[in-house]
């Protein structure tokens, strides 16, 4: 690892130790946003500019470091912003923060990684290239994976930054909806698990599955047309 790399890292590692020494992660809480839910809307009327800014770049920066918070971050923007403009800045803030986060994981392990178990990657690398794009958007809907460690692994694998970029920003649009459409009814919410049934996890896992299930079947048909 070279001398910019090791910087890169020990920043990393410095902002998260940070984040966790100082306990910032009690103002990433239900509890909290409920309580101060009056002051931040009075806020954002007053200047909505600086607050939509903020809210961004806090956004990006919780993502780009894999760090908890970002559920309750997606809740509190349809209580400040409302469902439309909530869902449009969370969309790009949550993507371009998780392609912070790939582009560091990318930068820091992946080299190591590809060139330690070359030999093992060869059959994963070449089903990046040709499906990986439908493994991401897959990924991305199924809510029972953490989005910070498909982000992390993603940086490890041959994806191209822009099909990571666009894949992610559909891919997440759905559970952005969800969570930024139950943020303005906040008051009504016990935990975060209430946001999420059984039924909407399987409704994104099946859409999610089906563009992958979709390519593989006309792959499969095209096979069986030139054998014949």
């Amino acid at each position: 690892m070279n001398k910019t790399k090791i910087t890169l890292f020990t920043v990393i590692i410095l902002l998260v130790a940070l984040f966790f020494v100082f306990d910032l992660g009690q103002y990433f809480n239900l509890e909290y946003l409920k309580e101060k839910q009056a002051a931040m809307d009075a806020y954002y009327e007053r200047e909505p500019v600086t607050t939509t800014v903020s809210y961004f770049l806090l956004y990006v920066i919780i993502t780009g470091l894999s760090l908890p918070g970002a559920a309750i971050l997606t809740l509190a923007a349809g209580a400040i912003f409302g469902v439309l403009w909530g869902t449009i800045v969370v969309s790009f803030a949550s993507t371009i923060g998780a392609t912070l986060a790939f582009l560091f994981s990318r930068y820091l392990f992946r080299e190591a990684i590809q060139g330690r178990f070359a030999d093992k990657l060869t059959a994963i690398n070449r089903g990046m290239e040709e499906e990986g794009a439908f493994y991401l958007f897959t990924l991305r809907l199924v809510p029972i994976f953490p989005f910070f460690i498909i982000n992390l692994v993603m940086g490890l694998t041959t994806i191209r930054v822009l099909t990571f970029f666009l894949v992610s920003q559909v891919g997440m649009l759905a559970g952005t909806i969800v969570y930024v459409n139950a943020g303005t009814q906040i008051a009504k919410i016990e935990q975060l698990k209430d946001i999420l049934s059984l039924e909407l996890i399987l409704s994104f896992a099946l859409l999610g599955i089906f563009p992958l299930l979709a390519k593989k079947t006309v792959d499969y048909l095209k096979k069986r047309r030139l054998r014949k």
